[in-house]
C-alpha cells in the first residue's frame, strides 16, 4: 500500500501495543516501523531494473525480517527513550507488529508480498489497489481522534480499536466483492462462449467497484472490466501473447526472471525493431478498447552478449486521462 496508509497502520498498531505506557511516542515509532519495509526501494538506485523489482516486497517484507530486526530496532529505541516506562521487550514487541502488519496489508494488493521469503511463494489476494481512500481515510480519521485524547482516556483506546476494526473489516469486504466480481466475469465468459485456461481478477485503481480481469485463452490474453453498476455484457479485448518474438532472448537470465516476476502474465510487442515486455498484472494505460500500452512495460535490448531491461516511462497526462475514464466507467458508463 501507499506510504501514508502504512504510516497510519503502523501508528495505530503502535498505539495498540504500547500507547498506554508511552502515549504518542508509540504512534511515532509504530509509524516508523510501518515505513521501514518499503525502504527496499533504495535498490532502484544501485542495481538493475530486474533485480530492483525482485527485491521490492521481498526480504524486508518477510516474517524473517520482522523477527530478526524487531529486537535490534527495539534495543535502539530503548536506549534512545530511557526516560520512557517501557522495556526493551516492550519496544521490540511494538516494532515487530509494526514491521509485520506492513506486509500483511501488502498481501491484499495486486503486487502481493514475499511474506515467506526466502521461499519463492508470493502471497497476493489482489483485492485492494495500492491506494484506496475507503481504507485509508476512515482509518486516518480514527487515528487523529485517538491522538487528541489523553493517554489515560478510555476514548483513546476505543477510537484506535475502531480504526483497526473498521479497516480490517473493509479488507474482508474487498475479498467478498472480488468473489462477486469473479462470478460475474466468469458468467459473462460462459455466456459469450469463451473457453479459457486461467483467470485473475483485481480491483481497478482507487476503488473496489470496478474490477479488471486477465483471461488466458491459449495464444492470447483477454482483458475485460466489470463494474457493479454495469447493465451491458462485458467487452473483452484480445492481446496476442507473441512470446515467440523473444527468440533466443527467452533463455536469457533477466528475461527468465521477468517471466517469474509476472508469473507468466506477459505479452511481447515489437515496435520499430525493438522488443517490449508487458506485465499484464497491473492493467493498461487507458480504458480504450484499442489501448495497447500497459502500466508496466519494459524495453528489452541485447547488448554485447548481455540483456538490458529498461522500464518505459509513464506520462502524467496518461494518468489524468485514466483517472477521468475510471470515474466514468466505475458508474457503468
Amino acid at each position: 500500500m501507499d506510504s501514508l496508509t502504512q504510516i497510519v497502520l503502523g501508528a495505530a498498531v503502535g498505539e495498540a501495543v504500547l500507547g498506554k505506557k508511552v502515549g504518542n511516542k508509540a504512534m511515532l515509532y509504530g509509524a516508523i516501523a510501518g515505513t521501514i519495509p518499503d525502504l527496499d526501494i533504495i535498490a532502484n538506485y544501485f542495481t538493475d531494473t530486474v533485480s530492483a523489482i525482485e527485491w521490492h516486497r521481498g526480504f524486508t517484507h518477510s516474517i524473517f525480517f520482522s523477527i530478526l530486526f524487531a529486537p535490534l530496532f527495539g534495543w535502539c529505541i530503548y536506549k534512545l527513550e530511557r526516560k520512557q516506562p517501557a522495556s526493551w521487550k516492550d519496544w521490540s514487541w511494538l516494532m515487530f507488529w509494526g514491521l509485520f502488519t506492513h506486509p500483511i496489508l501488502d498481501s491484499f494488493t495486486t503486487w502481493g508480498t514475499q511474506l515467506f521469503w526466502p521461499f519463492g511463494y508470493k502471497l497476493a489476494f489482489q483485492s485492494i489497489f495500492v491506494i484506496d481512500p475507503l481504507y485509508t481515510l476512515p482509518f486516518l480519521t480514527f487515528l487523529i481522534l485517538t491522538m487528541m485524547q489523553k493517554r489515560d482516556s478510555s476514548k483513546r483506546a476505543q477510537y484506535n480499536k475502531l480504526g483497526l476494526t473498521v479497516s480490517t473489516a473493509y479488507l474482508g469486504v474487498t475479498l467478498l466483492l472480488k468473489g462477486f466480481a469473479y462470478n460475474k466475469i466468469t458468467q459473462n465468459l460462459k455466456d459469450q462462449g469463451i473457453v479459457y485456461k486461467e483467470i485473475t481478477v483485481r480491483p481497478s485503481p482507487f476503488n473496489t467497484i470496478l474490477w479488471a480481469a486477465n483471461i488466458d485463452v491459449g495464444d492470447a490474453y483477454l482483458i475485460g472490466n466489470y463494474s457493479f453498476f454495469d447493465q451491458q455484457p462485458i467487452h473483452f479485448s484480445r492481446y496476442p501473447k507473441n512470446h515467440q518474438l523473444l527468440g533466443d532472448l527467452s533463455q536469457q537470465d533477466k528475461v527468465q526472471r521477468l517471466k517469474g516476476i509476472t508469473e507468466g502474465w506477459y505479452t511481447i510487442v515489437e515496435d520499430n525493431g525493438e522488443l517490449y515486455f508487458n506485465d499484464l498484472r497491473f492493467g493498461l494505460m487507458s480504458l480504450e478498447p484499442d489501448e495497447d500500452r500497459f502500466a508496466f512495460s519494459y524495453k528489452i535490448q541485447s547488448m554485447e552478449g548481455d540483456v538490458v531491461v529498461e522500464e518505459t516511462p509513464k506520462l502524467k497526462r496518461d494518468a489524468k486521462l485514466l483517472l477521468s475514464a475510471l470515474w466514468a466507467r466505475m458508474w457503468g458508463i
